[in-house]
């Protein structure tokens, strides 16, 4: 065989297996390979997936993309969706084509999400040199553009002989596999090496399992963090991504349920209780609900549960005000566990933690005063965001009713994704979730471009799950709808990959909000005494060289999204914007699957902003300036900054 037939069908034969509790899970780690080809692999990797193509299609289905970034983005959605037990391979030729991966690989790892990227490399043997975008350093003539994948992947090596191909892809897998370890796993693969042939073992051939690790949880750091909470007065739950990851969520509601423990929850953590649960507080930190901040404030005891405690939960280390207050962090990865100091860390699956604490807090309930506090917080931001959603403004719309509007159309298990602008922010603190799998906001690299390729990769797991579903002759269940929200600047950095979701009709929901420049950093960009510079879609005002005051571009995106083939649905300025974004919303989810793409397409008021977390995010103003707006700035920043803690708990 040749190397790249020996790693495709090595990788058809790769299965997870996943026990939590007393369901296991048995599926294919890569269900299929996305690829644009080049002369580094049109000859390695896409000779042997066409080769099985022909023999057996259903060994490894080939997907094509526009982008490879956006290829990364897809495989990241569907890890997301599959809880990190499945994604995809990608691979790309040499040169531009493995460097459009690289923003998707630090994408990967940082949001702890597998990737499986091969990207093609020069020749091994050095037969052509240097080959076409062939990178050249005098001091070190065997790197290559590849080696810059090195602190971007949670693994990396390079295949520069065939007998090499074994260790790669039996440790890179390893890594895949593994929740505390998991991210871009980056194996390169010289051109030649490619086509190179060799004689393969039937061993590496052969079916094989990984199983995903869900360590327990030692049983004296059970006791010490229950004795922690046993005399907190003002305990706090801060729920990641990892409550997720490890199906603990029914553990969590249950553990909530029995201490009255209030929970507050990250980004990756939307889903871990449903929005009107009564312990739920809702997000927390600089794009937090009212409620969660404060209880945050006066917390005596902080139970971090999967979370990596990013700057916005912390609120950049302002969110916790208590001078005693401490940690206790539950993570299956060490170094999340020992954030902030904590003398409490718990390295364990987070669900088998949490059910040997509800065994030992049998009988602990939090205080009146603190179960009353929690509620009135609770009702206060309830009502905050419903004047949000209801508050109706013309010609132009709030992005507050546009997202009001779109989660009342949508049906409890729907799936909504986001990624960068000032949506995130928005959908954190005011999304009603109602299903643990309802909510996919990339937001630990907040990659302007992800929307549309995350969530086409959201879609194809849904599918997936569908047809899993029906395969095991249950009944079959709705399947999901996946709607993407997006700003205009987003959806003009990656919005090529709905020529994919048209090629392959796949019914994916797109909301594009036009609001004519980028509106998150324009607000921080006033906050900060910059006054929105450089912020606003504008025609070139050349005395000034400014384009902040010329006429608006006059660009049509939604024409745009039509030359690609996607249905679209215009929601004209007016009195009636809310009202027909919903019935577009519902004529859109009534659409069959396999019809295609649809986007629709409304108008906002970039300028009309969502409720205040009452919170911070620490972003430097200039300590010195002419601008009178800058000086101002940096007066508030100054007093915000004094409030930071090193948070040594």
């Amino acid at each position: 065989m040749t190397v790249a037939q020996a790693v495709v069908e090595y990788l058809s034969k790769q299965y997870t297996v996943d026990k939590v509790g007393s369901v296991e899970y048995r599926e294919r780690l890569i269900p299929g390979t996305f690829g644009i080809f080049g002369h580094g692999n049109v000859a390695g990797v896409g000779q042997a997936l066409k080769q099985y193509q022909q023999l057996d299609p259903t060994l490894m289905p080939y997907y094509q993309g526009r982008n490879e970034q956006a290829q990364v983005h897809q495989a990241v959605g569907y890890a997301r969706h599959t809880r990190r037990r499945q994604t995809y391979a990608i691979s790309t030729s040499i040169g531009p084509g493995s460097s459009n991966l690289l923003t998707g690989a630090a994408l990967a790892t940082t949001n702890r999400l597998p990737v499986l990227l091969l990207p093609s490399d020069t020749f091994a043997t050095r037969a052509a040199d240097p080959v076409l975008q062939q990178l050249e350093q005098p001091y070190a003539y065997d790197l290559t553009v590849n080696d810059a994948f090195r602190p971007l992947s949670k693994f990396f090596d390079r295949v520069n002989r065939p007998e090499q191909l074994f260790s790669a892809f039996h440790h890179g897998l390893r890594v895949l596999t593994d929740p505390a370890e998991t991210g871009a796993v980056t194996i390169s693969l010289p051109q030649d090496v490619q086509a190179e042939a060799f004689d393969v073992p039937e061993e590496f051939l052969a079916e094989r399992e990984w199983r995903i690790r869900r360590p327990e949880a030692d049983d004296d750091d059970i006791a010490r963090a229950a004795a922690a909470i046993r005399a907190a007065k003002r305990p706090l739950i801060i729920a990641g991504g990892g409550v997720l990851y490890a199906y603990a969520n029914e553990e969590l509601a249950k553990f909530a349920e029995l201490t009255g423990i209030p929970v507050g929850n990250t980004q990756a953590g939307v889903g871990v209780l449903p929005w009107d649960h009564a312990q739920s507080l809702g997000a927390i930190g600089s794009t937090g609900t009212t409620a969660a901040n404060a209880i945050a404030a006066e917390a005596d005891l902080i139970i971090g549960i999967g979370t990596r405690y990013e700057d916005f939960t912390t609120a950049s280390r302002t969110a916790f005000q208590n001078p005693t207050v401490k940690f206790i962090n539950i993570n299956v990865a060490p170094l999340d566990a020992y954030k902030h100091g904590t003398s409490l860390p718990i390295v364990a699956d987070a669900r088998k933690a949490l059910v040997k604490l509800n065994s030992a807090l049998g009988g602990y309930r939090i205080g009146a005063d603190l179960a009353e506090l929690v509620a009135a917080e609770k009702k206060r931001w309830d009502a905050t965001v419903d004047e949000a959603f209801d508050t109706r403004y013309t010609p132009l719309p709030a992005q507050n009713e546009i997202i009001g509007a779109t989660n009342r159309a949508m049906d409890a298990r729907d799936v909504v994704i986001c990624a960068a602008g000032s949506l995130p922010g928005d959908l954190h603190k005011m999304w009603r979730v109602r299903d643990p799998f309802g909510y996919h906001v990339e937001y630990a690299y907040s990659c302007m471009g992800y929307e549309i390729p995350g969530g086409l990769g959201v879609k194809r797991a849904v599918l997936a799950e569908a047809a899993r579903t029906t395969a095991a002759g249950e009944d079959r269940a709705e399947v999901r709808d996946v709607v993407v929200m997006v700003g205009d600047g987003s959806y003009l950095m990656m919005h090529t990959e709905l020529v994919t979701a048209v090629a392959e009709r796949i019914k994916l929901i797109v909301v594009l909000i036009q609001n004519h420049g980028y509106a998150s950093i324009g607000s921080l960009s006033e906050s900060l005494g910059s006054q929105r510079f450089g912020t606003q879609y504008r025609a070139l005002d050349e005395e000034q060289h400014s384009f902040d005051n010329g006429d608006t571009l006059p660009v049509d995106l939604a024409l745009n999204a039509e030359s690609l083939g996607v249905k679209v649905i215009r929601i004209e300025p007016g009195e009636k914007v809310i009202a027909e974004l919903e019935q577009a919303l519902r004529d859109a989810k009534a659409a069959p699957e396999g019809s295609g793409p649809i986007l629709i397409h409304v108008e906002s008021d970039p300028l009309l902003d969502a409720p205040s977390s009452e919170s911070w995010w620490d972003v430097p103003v200039s300590q010195v300036a002419e601008l009178d707006s800058t000086k101002q700035a940096f007066q508030t920043y100054a007093d915000h900054k004094s409030r930071q803690r090193k948070l040594l708990g």
